[in-house]
């Protein structure tokens, strides 16, 4: 019996920021398409900067592990590009078929794991490029199949780049996000990225729509996720649950959970093992998640009790490390200096309005634990409460475990960028700057 197809829709910081997740977003085909499958309400990323990101989602490792500790197009390459998703499949006798966003490689790679790369003709505005992706990608499913494939489709959108939104979407009556305060220009701000999820979500429906037009959505599992949180402060490249929460919805024929939700914790991590356990090809040994069948088949109510997320460099050098449970959260800063670093903050008019408020000045406490069930905003930082204290001990006891087991490397100390990166400093205010080339 021939494994089962695989389709991989994913997207830039987009979070969980989309209508299936209970946000006013229009993604009407994501909300189909979670009608159909299993959502998960409590999916994290391994790494909230985008290169780590899906580099440890696509190699089943931690990111420190993978070799990738900032952005591939600033330098930072995948020393481990053999535990790569694709490869794996392509061994296993996929076609493996790109369309669109990778971060993994540099473009200029020769071998990215993919047989194919699929030709984009678009041009002009990101929603435009994404629009080309979603054809090309539709175009490529209804060629005839010869054996099993593997369809990574990447969308630019909604990364910042946003679109002029629609008038249905008027500033005036939206509400941003409840971790920026409500001023018309992050209500502007927010209506450009709904209409930037919107564009997003119209090209996943081509792809979806060329699934059922060929009735291979019948042999099909459909993979949508994203990076990390939306590219707003606080939020992107930041290690609260805004950063670190990532949408993750699966479908595939036989689903016994098909059209639930499932609140179980689930890393990023645990994407690799669920593909080859439902896809049915072999498990690679070097992974560190675990297969999400049991849940998806009710046969379990958790596969994992922690997860854990890193960010080392974006645009900067921003070291922090975070262990999440259920109950509770704690973050870790390593840098001497603990003020939220203005270049890891994508530019916005958000970002200028929580600068002027003097954001970027407010140091942060080195250790912060939060109790999520009470305080799910991560405002109360227990790290210091007399009351928690066995719960710090047994969060910093679980971090310090897991640094040891991936052999991460800020236990040596400040991690230095490799040779050839692009770095920005500390005391700039935007990543578009001139850099520091590592030499």
């Amino acid at each position: 019996m021939s494994p089962m197809n695989i389709v991989y829709l994913h997207a830039h910081d987009a979070g969980r920021h989309l209508q299936p997740y209970g946000h006013p977003v229009p993604t009407p085909h994501l909300q189909r398409l979670a009608g159909q499958s299993t959502l998960f309400r409590n999916a994290f990323t391994a790494a909230p900067t985008c290169s780590p990101s899906r580099v440890a989602l696509l190699t089943g490792v931690t990111a420190h592990e993978a070799g990738t500790l900032g952005l591939t197009h600033r330098g930072f390459h995948m020393a481990r590009p053999e535990l790569h998703l694709a490869r794996h499949l392509r061994d296993q006798g996929f076609e493996t078929v790109l369309a669109g966003v990778q971060h993994e490689y540099p473009w200029n790679t020769d071998d990215k794991g993919y047989v194919r790369e699929l030709s984009i003709k678009g041009q002009g505005s990101l929603a435009e490029k994404d629009q080309a992706v979603a054809e090309a990608a539709a175009e490529y499913l209804r060629e005839p199949k010869a054996k099993s494939f593997f369809l990574a489709c990447g969308f630019i959108l909604p990364h910042r780049g946003f679109p002029e939104p629609a008038p249905d979407l008027d500033p005036r009556f939206i509400r941003p996000p409840d971790c920026l305060p409500d001023t018309p220009e992050t209500r502007a701000d927010y209506a450009a990225y709904m209409e930037a999820a919107r564009s997003m979500d119209r090209c996943c429906g081509v792809v979806l729509d060329a699934l059922e037009e060929t009735r291979l959505a019948d042999d099909t599992l459909v993979v949508f996720t994203v990076d990390h949180g939306i590219a707003f402060p606080s939020m992107k490249c930041n290690l609260y649950d805004t950063g670190i929460e990532v949408a993750l919805i699966l479908r595939y024929p036989g689903n016994p959970g098909a059209g639930t939700v499932c609140d179980a914790l689930v890393s990023q991590l645990d994407v690799y093992p669920t593909i080859c356990d439902i896809a049915g090809v072999p498990e690679p040994g070097h992974l560190r998640g675990r297969s999400l069948r049991p849940l998806l088949e009710g046969k379990a109510a958790s596969v994992r009790d922690d997860l854990f997320a890193e960010v080392t460099y974006h645009a900067g050098y921003e070291p922090m490390r975070c262990v999440r449970t259920e109950r509770y959260k704690m973050i870790r800063y390593f840098d001497e200096d603990t003020r939220p670093m203005r270049v890891n903050v994508d530019a916005s008019p958000s970002k200028k309005v929580m600068e002027g408020a003097g954001f970027f000045d407010r140091p942060r406490s080195r250790w912060q634990l939060f109790d999520l069930l009470l305080d799910p905003a991560e405002r109360n930082n227990l790290a210091d409460d007399p009351a928690h204290h066995a719960v710090r001990q047994d969060m910093e006891s679980r971090l310090e475990r897991w640094m040891r087991e991936t052999d991460d490397p800020l236990l040596k100390g400040p991690v230095a960028a490799p040779k050839g990166a692009k770095v920005n400093l500390r005391s700039q205010l935007e990543p578009s700057e001139p850099v520091q080339l590592i030499e």
